[in-house]
């Protein structure tokens, strides 16, 4: 393996009651693709940042090509011939491929020549194997020709280090290998790549070298090929990993939630939703397999009284709630864990506590019906803190202060913490894993199969394959505001699920 062009010694970074970063090393060699493990709020993202120039570390050094440097923001960065592919694509929708490409670059001239930088583009989207029309309007790609744009923005500035963030979780499983080999292509021509994941299988699928942090520390750098997914996982978490999850038969209780021909128009008066009808029975729970933006989140919130239903009926335990508010599908059992945490799963300013109580802090034991009991909702609130093993200095501390992942966890206790002793009958989950680590996601995975053992009706939408194989006992998979097919999991086929996903079969 070739030389370092990257050192990062001893970095610092604290943030108010956390040391997000303590005395982190990492290397990184020319050519290589280098993994970065950890659980959430193990330090990575802010590693990242530091190198990208979006945080200012508090001590260590910096060094590429054996030379220390200063990097004080994104542009240092890039000047430095590094670059980061981040996990929400920074594009303008409206514009083309190639002036999205050239936007901001210092090689542009006083007068842009498209014609030029679109030649350009061709030949590094030829030379890596990125597809995409440089004349094409960004709003007109799918995720994957997107995440293309991104890379080839990069390539365009001759960066040589390349970071990626969650690279895979928007992709159908056909654009991610077509990813994978674009990055090996890249890595065979010198670029060195650190890749974001928490995919172990694709940690051992796609790099050279793995390098875990827990809880601010390095914990170990390991060569892929010597290790495997159980061990990775143990080094991440400090204990032993169940990846196969033992399914019982389903128990199916009777219709717990029906869908009939339902039509669902966006804030533009589209129609986003076109006739989807299924039911849902208790016992059992059904994975949604789709790219984002294909109807999921309004079905979803079609269901849950968040969204108007333009036609069509939506039925719990065969009470018609068409249309009715989210609080009366509440109290007809059905949760919901939003697509967005912040502003919609959580109160931004609210602590930690007050986020856990939000759908029960006027019932006992929580409130008198005059007075908040503050001293039940802490306890509670630490309880649940410990269960979900949420990572905050407090449960006095504002949750947007929390990470990404935290703040999912935030909103899977509050709404999975009261199922021992309530009598739920429909559970809606968008992407409830997603930002989770492997210890985590574990968790919520095995609960969500407990759940559904105890009668509760459960279905989630997921854009990750293995989960939606592993815990699902149905499939749907949606396509432009459609169910364009249905299977039984266990004879269900990936090759085809991605297809459906692409919008290129229906079954």
């Amino acid at each position: 393996m070739n030389e370092n062009v990257l050192e990062m010694v001893d970095i610092v970074k604290i943030f108010p009651g956390v040391v997000a970063n303590d005395r982190v090393n990492f290397s990184l060699k020319a050519g290589e693709i280098h993994a970065l493990l950890g659980e959430n709020g193990a330090g990575k993202t802010t590693l990242m940042n530091i190198l990208y120039g979006i945080y200012k570390m508090d001590s260590g050094v910096i060094k590429v090509d054996g030379r220390a440097v200063s990097i004080r923001s994104p542009r240092d960065a890039i000047k430095l011939g590094i670059g980061m592919v981040h996990q929400n694509f920074k594009l303008v929708p409206a514009h083309t491929v190639v002036e999205n490409i050239i936007l901001g670059s210092e090689n542009n001239g006083f007068i842009l020549d498209l014609k030029k930088s679109s030649e350009k583009i061709k030949n590094l989207a030829s030379s890596f194997g990125l597809k995409v029309d440089p004349f094409s309007e960004v709003w007109k790609l799918s995720m994957g020709e997107r995440q293309r744009v991104e890379i080839l923005k990069l390539l365009y500035r001759n960066v040589r280090i390349m970071i990626f963030d969650e690279p895979t979780a928007v992709l159908t499983p056909q654009e991610k290998k077509e990813l994978f080999s674009s990055l090996k292509e890249m890595s065979s021509k010198g670029k060195s790549i650190i890749f974001i994941t928490h995919k172990l299988d694709e940690v051992l699928e796609i790099s050279d070298r793995v390098t875990v942090l827990r809880r601010g520390k390095n914990v170990a750098t390991k060569i892929t090929k010597e290790t495997n997914k159980f061990e990775l996982a143990n080094l991440m978490i400090g204990r032993p990993i169940i990846f196969e999850y033992s399914k019982n038969p389903p128990k199916l209780s009777g219709l717990a939630l029906k869908v009939e021909n339902v039509r669902v128009l966006d804030e533009e008066g589209n129609l986003r939703l076109k006739d989807v009808s299924f039911s849902l029975s208790g016992g059992e729970i059904v994975g949604v397999a789709g790219i984002a933006g294909n109807g999921q989140r309004e079905l979803a919130e079609a269901i849950t009284g968040l969204r108007h239903v333009s036609s069509g009926k939506v039925f719990v335990r065969g009470k018609d709630l068409t249309n009715a508010s989210p609080r009366r599908f509440f109290e007809n059992g059905v949760l919901f864990i939003p697509e967005e945490r912040l502003g919609v799963g959580t109160a931004p300013n609210l602590s930690v506590a007050e986020n856990l109580v939000l759908k029960s802090y006027d019932n006992s034991p929580f409130s008198n019906s005059v007075f908040l009991k503050f001293d039940a909702i802490q306890k509670f609130a630490e309880m649940l803190v410990k269960d979900f093993e949420i990572l905050c200095p407090s449960v006095k501390v504002p949750v947007k202060f929390l990470s990404g992942g935290n703040l999912q966890k935030v909103v899977l206790a509050r709404e999975l913490g009261n199922l021992v002793s309530r009598d739920v009958n429909v559970i809606v989950a968008m992407y409830p894993t997603r930002g989770l680590d492997v210890g985590a996601t574990e968790y919520v995975r095995r609960l969500l199969l407990k759940m559904r053992d105890q009668g509760n009706a459960i279905i989630f939408f997921s854009e990750d394959l293995e989960e939606i194989l592993s815990i699902s006992d149905r499939i749907f998979v949606m396509f432009d505001g459609r169910i364009v097919g249905e299977m039984d999991s266990s004879k269900a086929d990936v090759e085809k699920i991605g297809l459906m996903m692409a919008g290129s079969i229906a079954s």
